[in-house]
């Protein structure tokens, strides 16, 4: 049975991603190119979005691991996800991410010369990123979500065929309260306490021990959390207002441990936990509010569902391409902004609707089944359970 709100905030924490990179080029954090004129005022919202962004996105990866795992079995599973991970990350490197290592070249005075003059002669030579040229750049989290989707296939595997496992009904049974799930940022405040210090996240897989631990552990919560049985969405939606005043504290005490107090090592323990409280309270109140008011189908769902994948794969590329011709302009942050917002979602769309959407050998490239989805048949797809919601909804 599909849950249209897991499919509603898989589109838009994507959206966000997007409008996050097109305000990386105005923060002071490092990244590939930066704006003439940097905004300190924009880097708090960025703050508030970077805690839960990527975490969720594993998290939703688990959830969906868990229905697609429903339907194959581990040998088919895995070549499902080769297919629809590996291949477009390789498309990705070969033709999409050189522009993007190209225009930082060239912003920098590392290369001179047209763009055929780089690639492909250039754009693989030197070894990987930001010695060489060779990067998957903000491809990384396909990589990785191969890895964790191959890796935990065993244990996957074993849940899927003993839904009575002593683990499940352990999970299970945290739905007795809306404290008791709070016990799954145990593993999380180890990693971030005993790991984060030592392995500055890099995305670039080998030795990125924080961010493989961290982000493994989420995406198997994703995958337990549905596994445990069908009482998670009723949960979240029945605790989001607890959970969101949860995430307002966490977040202000985030932000007040940075701006009073100076690096310690309790300050790193103590900014540790109340880091992953914020997390996981953001993750279950987006999911609670999801539930309660996403969960039904639309037509604009059903294409941005599948929009949603060649976006992120091409949306960076277009957004570096454009800043850099806005880089030295003397315009205002605002007016960037909206134009690199408007540039990047525009350009990703024609790119979508008139190469790859419509072309069924493309489609594979990026991600995509060699059918186009009959939108009708989305929208029909699992009325039933539309109406049982409903239903059930009516009766409280």
């Amino acid at each position: 049975m599909r849950r249209f709100d897991m499919d509603w905030l898989r589109v838009l924490v994507f959206g966000l991603l997007i409008l996050y990179h097109v305000g990386m080029f105005f923060v002071p954090w490092g990244w590939h190119i930066k704006n003439n004129e940097i905004s300190l005022d924009l880097q708090w919202p960025m703050l508030f979005v970077n805690q839960w962004r990527l975490p969720i996105l594993f998290v939703i990866s688990g959830m969906g691991t868990y229905y697609a795992f429903g339907k194959r079995s581990a040998g088919q599973f895995a070549k499902e996800r080769l297919i629809r991970l590996f291949i477009p990350l390789a498309v990705g490197m070969f033709l999409i991410v050189p522009p993007q290592v190209y225009i930082e070249r060239i912003a920098t005075g590392q290369f001179s010369g047209g763009y055929f003059d780089f690639w492909p002669a250039h754009a693989f030579s030197g070894g990987t990123y930001p010695d060489g040229n060779l990067t998957w750049h903000h491809l990384w989290f396909l990589p990785y979500l191969l890895i964790f989707s191959l890796v935990l296939i065993p244990v996957f595997s074993y849940l899927r065929k003993n839904p009575q496992a002593r683990f499940l009904k352990w999970t299970a049974g945290m739905y007795s309260n809306p404290w008791k799930i709070f016990l799954l940022i145990i593993p999380l405040y180890l990693a971030e306490a005993f790991l984060e210090p030592f392995f500055p996240v890099t995305h670039a897989l080998v030795g990125d021990w924080f961010a493989l631990a961290f982000f493994l552990v989420l995406f198997f919560y994703g995958f337990l959390l549905i596994a445990s049985g069908g009482r998670f969405w009723e949960f979240v939606a029945r605790y989001r207002r607890i959970y969101l005043m949860c995430g307002i504290v966490g977040f202000t005490a985030l932000i007040g441990i940075i701006l009073l107090y100076p690096d310690s090592t309790w300050r790193h323990f103590t900014e540790a936990g109340i880091k992953v409280f914020n997390i996981w309270s953001w993750i279950l109140a987006i999911f609670g509010y999801g539930s309660a008011y996403l969960n039904k189908p639309s037509r604009a769902l059903a294409y941005a569902n599948q929009a949603v994948y060649p976006f992120y794969i091409l949306h960076q590329t277009i957004t570096l391409v454009v800043a850099y011709y806005l880089m030295d302009l003397n315009w205002s942050v605002t007016t960037k902004f909206v134009i690199l917002t408007v540039v990047t979602f525009g350009g990703s769309w024609l790119i979508y609707e008139f190469l790859i959407r419509r072309w069924k050998w493309i489609r594979p490239l990026f991600g995509l089944k060699v059918r186009r989805l009959n939108v009708d048949a989305y929208n029909n797809r699992n009325k039933e359970l539309i109406q049982d919601i409903q239903l059930s909804k009516a009766k409280q």
